[in-house]
């Protein structure tokens, strides 16, 4: 059995509790760093907005809810990283964990999202576009951040096409 999600919810339920006008925020928690992805007003474009680089727990948050507040986000889409057999190891642990201490500073919704391969295919996609090396190491975790939160956003179209 998958452990409980604690309080993370399932995407099929962010279209209820999301306000009109609000975005999603997409996270990619990293040990050294979080990256983050926003979301356009019609829930369809997710964009690499910006990378905080961890410190203490309470810093992080008060960073994150910060920018919840001055971009007006409505809840977030956090990547889960599972392995690739489906089991959870150590960073899964961690990244619940997070979740868990940030839904006692915040009400936002938050989704965790399946977020394998997204690191990947943000390399793969920086490659592609010929930045270089120390560039992309700047960006890689934002773009991550843009793949998972991509993949929630394309998710939530097909719930609104049922």
């Amino acid at each position: 059995m998958p452990p409980s999600p604690g309080p993370a919810i399932a995407i099929e339920r962010l279209p209820a509790m999301l306000a009109p006008g609000r975005r999603l925020l997409g996270l990619d928690l990293g040990t050294k760093t979080i990256g983050l992805a926003l979301s356009d007003l019609g829930l369809r474009i997710a964009t690499a907005f910006h990378t905080i680089r961890r410190t203490k727990f309470t810093k992080d948050a008060e960073e994150l809810l910060a920018i919840c507040a001055k971009e007006n986000v409505g809840a977030l889409v956090i990547g889960l990283p599972i392995n690739m057999n489906g089991t959870e190891g150590p960073r899964a642990q961690a990244t619940r964990a997070f979740v868990r201490s940030l839904a006692e500073k915040t009400d936002l919704p938050m989704v965790l999202w399946d977020e394998r391969l997204s690191t990947a295919a943000a390399e793969r996609a920086m490659i592609e576009a010929d930045l270089s090396r120390r560039k992309r190491a700047e960006r890689i975790d934002a773009a991550a951040a843009s793949f998972i939160l991509q993949g929630a956003l394309d998710r939530l179209a097909r719930l609104r096409q049922t």
